[in-house]
């Protein structure tokens, strides 16, 4: 299983990544969302296409950034 971390932009408090969880949730191919809202993060398992995660998020009110 792949498991790939990115940075959520706009996320401030555990709600938002309530939001961001359940948006990354909702994509076909994610198995595992951790939120890491001190950081900044979410570490996603799976094999769900990053274009498709980052509309979901988008959607939600947040941003995704691919890893470096």
């Amino acid at each position: 299983m792949e498991s790939q971390v990115y940075r959520v932009q706009g996320m401030t408090c555990g709600g938002c990544a309530k939001h961001v969880e359940k948006a990354l949730r909702s994509v076909a191919g994610v198995t595992g969302v951790a939120m890491d809202v001190s950081k900044g993060t979410a570490t996603v398992e799976g094999t769900a296409a990053f274009e498709d995660m980052a509309a979901c998020v988008a959607a939600a009110g947040y941003e995704i950034v691919r890893p470096a």
